[in-house]
């Protein structure tokens, strides 16, 4: 005669070490997605109180006052003194440079790159340059010289 006997049912605490794992595999997953999207979203507005940049995690309003828009200029960052050197606490993806780096000239700026040829540099009273990309780096730079040196 056989007997049969069925196994005891497993306790369900060993399961809830997966609920952190599940969550900080969903945070890495949006975190990589709003990366991967950001260069999309990315955008420059420029007002008579100043600039902001829209779109990204670095994103700021910069006053018009620590604006050096007299020295503002369209450079391409491929090569020269305006290179990025070294990510200090920024986004290094390819297309796509964002956040506070240093130059090749050991300049400290804030880069939101994504057409390392068309690159308006605008100096700042703060310490550091701000990179942009715009897809008409002129006439950016007319709206920029309105708000005055």
């Amino acid at each position: 005669m056989t007997e049969i006997f069925p196994i005891a049912p497993a306790s369900g605490k060993p399961l809830w070490v997966l609920v952190p794992v599940l969550v900080l595999l969903t945070a890495l997953l949006l975190l990589l997605g709003s990366l991967l999207l950001a260069p999309k979203r990315l955008r420059v507005e420029v007002s008579e109180t100043g600039l902001r940049v829209r779109g990204d995690i670095y994103g700021r309003s910069i006053p018009a006052a620590s604006l050096v828009t007299s020295e503002a200029e369209s450079v391409d960052i491929r090569r020269g003194p305006y290179h990025p050197r070294r990510r200090t606490n920024g986004i290094g993806l390819p297309g796509y440079l964002s956040g506070w780096f240093r130059l090749s000239n050991n300049e400290k700026a804030l880069l939101f790159v994504t057409d390392t040829s068309r690159v308006v540099r605008i100096p700042t009273r703060d310490g550091y340059s701000l990179l942009v990309s715009v897809a008409e780096p002129e006439r950016f730079l007319e709206s920029l010289s309105r708000l005055g040196p």
